[in-house]
């Protein structure tokens, strides 16, 4: 077995594993089924899939960047409105 074979399993292993916090496997909380891995796995299948990754990963990275900046301005928008909250006393 080559590396590219050895990743592909390793990945196909966290993907299906089933996380105690979300109490679904990866795979199941992205796509909304089971993961399932044919056995005539071929390296250039490994490759697209490899590039494929990449593709998202950069895809996610860019998104969160703009997701954090949009976060940011939003709060600072409704920060701009916000008054300081009264100080209760007892019997108020």
């Amino acid at each position: 077995m080559d590396w590219l074979e050895w990743l592909a399993l390793v990945e196909f292993i966290v993907n299906n594993k089933v996380y105690l916090a979300i109490k679904v496997s990866l795979f199941m909380a992205n796509y909304g089924r089971e993961l399932r891995m044919r056995v005539d796995i071929k390296k250039g299948k490994i490759k697209k899939v490899m590039e494929f990754t990449e593709r998202i990963k950069k895809v996610q990275e860019e998104a969160g960047v703009i997701l954090r900046k949009l976060q940011k301005e939003m709060k600072q928008q409704v920060n701009k409105e916000r008054k300081k909250a009264e100080v209760w006393k007892k019997g108020n």
